[in-house]
């Protein structure tokens, strides 16, 4: 038995032990009742041949009712062989054909044996040792279609091995005492060596059923996991679709909301009588405006999300998104004295992209630059050319940085960092969503370069597919191309 056998034996039930040995001794039975169907003429032509050639030393009536008895021994097997595959079998029942098999094997050694006793002549040494070799080759054959099945294996050859041993016993003289001594050695080393091969087939047949059953298992847990993908994705449909509609819904008061609160903070209809709540009013706008922003945000991402977002492709540069972002967040910078600054490389070209989508990841990336830098802190924008021909637009600032540990977080919807947290920096953390989102939609990507201490730079990188460089960028940027079906076949031609 080898290591990993003993290994498998040792870690289980005494029961479940027993029911793995049936289970490879199953499998050995099956192999013998193949090779036995297969073979089954085989046996009946040595029994008429054997009878036929005794005929010429015995009455043919004992030949003939020597060779009856054998192949009603082989009929019975082929019988039970029909019988054993024609259902499946449980445990304990393969248990007991193990015995009727073993037992009918017996039977049929046993006839073969007699032969050795009644078809013997005490004046003819040459038939004699005709029958000895004859049932040494019927041995043999037994022993081939047997393969390694002990149990059936000595049942049959092993009674055939007794026989003939005892037959040259009984003759006493030293050819057949050596003879006998050299059929009993054979039979001895016959059975070692199916023994190593029984044990080394009993092996590969555990190894391919714990194959099978770890198959079995990984099919499981794939359909588990196909099943659960699907329900997040369900899931995730579903509440895209819940955002988006509640999103619609909170926009329309929230809309009166920041309306009269302006009003009221103006004073469009006259002084308010106390002051205080002129300040209440600006608060109201003010939260309001805050949370219009936090569900235009979260529209955003669930239409990006559920894939609604329609692209309106077009030449841009880069330098023009970073410049619209500077206008519009200029005076929150102004308000934190953080100084935005912008470099670009010389004759960066255009790329073909959605402006409203680029403006939008602008925005996103310098507010939260902005957010996070210290006051007097400095923010850079920067667009240049990478060595592959793509584009990459790029904003760092001076902040307190990102742990390494939650920069793989950071694109994650709704994650706040430690940092953001422990500071109490306002956000819900849709920002850098929002801006992976579309720069997925136009087939680029984002990289995050942080580390504590050391300020962050997000990377936008378009692939060199969208970037319009030599004839390409002329084309796409002629006046006479004005149609959007033009814009999308220029840019198919990347």
């Amino acid at each position: 038995m080898t290591v990993a056998s003993n290994f498998t034996h040792s870690a289980a039930s005494p029961e479940k032990v027993a029911n793995d040995d049936m289970a490879w001794h199953g499998e050995f039975l099956e192999i013998f009742l193949k090779n036995q169907m297969k073979l089954a003429p085989v046996m009946p032509l040595l029994v008429l041949f054997m009878a036929a050639t005794a005929t010429l030393w015995v009455p043919i009536t004992t030949a003939a009712a020597w060779a009856v008895g054998a192949i009603g021994c082989a009929a019975v097997q082929v019988y039970l062989c029909k019988v054993y595959f024609s259902r499946a079998r449980t445990i304990p029942e393969q248990r007991d054909w193990i015995g009727m098999i073993a037992a009918s094997e017996l039977f049929q050694g046993m006839f073969w044996v007699l032969p050795l006793f009644f078809f013997w002549p005490n004046s003819d040494s040459l038939q004699n040792t005709f029958l000895v070799a004859a049932i040494i080759a019927v041995s043999v054959v037994r022993l081939l279609i047997v393969s390694n099945f002990m149990p059936v294996l000595i049942a049959g050859t092993g009674v055939m091995t007794i026989g003939v041993a005892v037959r040259c016993v009984a003759e006493g003289n030293a050819i057949y005492l050596s003879l006998a001594g050299l059929v009993i050695t054979l039979e001895v080393f016959y059975l070692f060596v199916a023994r190593q091969l029984q044990d080394t087939l009993r092996d590969m047949i555990i190894y391919r059923q714990q194959k099978d059953a770890l198959i079995q298992e990984l099919k499981a847990e794939r359909d588990r996991a196909d099943a659960e993908r699907q329900k997040a994705e369900n899931a995730n449909r579903a509440k895209s679709s819940f955002l988006a509609n509640m999103s619609h819904e909170l926009r329309t008061p929230l809309n009166a909301i920041l309306g009269f609160s302006e009003v009221l903070e103006r004073e469009m209809f006259g002084p308010l009588a106390n002051r205080a709540y002129r300040d209440y009013a600006g608060d109201i706008n003010s939260s309001g405006r805050y949370l219009l922003g936090l569900i235009n945000d979260i529209l955003d991402l669930s239409r990006i999300e559920a894939g609604r977002v329609e692209m309106r492709e077009e030449p841009m540069s880069l330098i023009n998104a970073l410049q619209n972002a500077q206008h519009l967040l200029g005076m929150k910078a102004a308000e934190k004295d953080t100084f935005v600054d912008i470099e670009a490389e010389p004759n960066v070209p255009k790329v073909m992209c959605d402006q409203r989508a680029i403006n939008q990841v602008a925005i996103n990336l310098l507010t939260n630059a902005i957010k996070f830098s210290p006051p007097k802190g400095r923010v850079l924008m920067s667009v240049k050319r990478t060595a592959a021909g793509a584009v990459a637009l790029s904003v760092k600032d001076n902040g307190p940085g990102i742990p390494a540990q939650e920069i793989e977080h950071a694109l994650s919807a709704f994650s706040r960092g430690s940092i953001a947290a422990k500071k109490a920096i306002d956000g819900a953390g849709l920002g850098l969503p929002i801006v992976k989102g579309l720069m997925d939609m136009h087939g680029g990507k984002i990289e995050i370069i942080s580390d504590v201490g050391q300020g962050t730079e997000v990377i936008c990188t378009f692939p060199s597919s969208r970037v319009l460089s030599g004839p390409r960028n002329e084309l796409a940027t002629s006046p006479a191309i004005a149609s959007e079906t033009q814009r999308k076949l220029i840019n198919l031609t990347a």
